[in-house]
């Protein structure tokens, strides 16, 4: 599934979204993991979660990779785990509102 609601509608202005102000159930925070690192934290993490809390929202904290050298890695390391076989355990996603990480709800 995409990251947005089904249809790839978007949330009117102002109007409450529940992914995006939901209460996450657990916190998963990737600053200073190298890439392999996050992936396979990510997947353990979502794994785990859709276990114990399922339907519920989880957090994913990549940073705005400013400790980067280039380009921020992490965010796109998210994208790729939540598209591969991981992403059969999520509903739907999104980045959060500081654009630091993902908003994640469980299947």
């Amino acid at each position: 599934m995409g990251r947005r609601k089904k249809g790839g509608a978007f949330p009117a202005f102002g109007a409450p979204d529940p992914l995006l102000d939901a209460r996450p159930g657990a916190t998963l925070d990737l600053h200073g993991d190298t890439a392999l690192d996050a992936e396979r934290r990510i997947g353990d993490f979502i794994r785990t979660q859709a276990r114990v809390r399922p339907g519920q929202v989880v957090h994913v904290i990549t940073g705005k990779g400013r400790g980067s050298a280039g380009r921020p890695v992490l965010p796109g390391v998210v994208r790729r785990v939540l598209a591969g076989d991981v992403g059969r355990f999520v509903a739907q996603w999104d980045k959060d509102l500081d654009e630091a990480g993902f908003m994640i709800r469980l299947k």
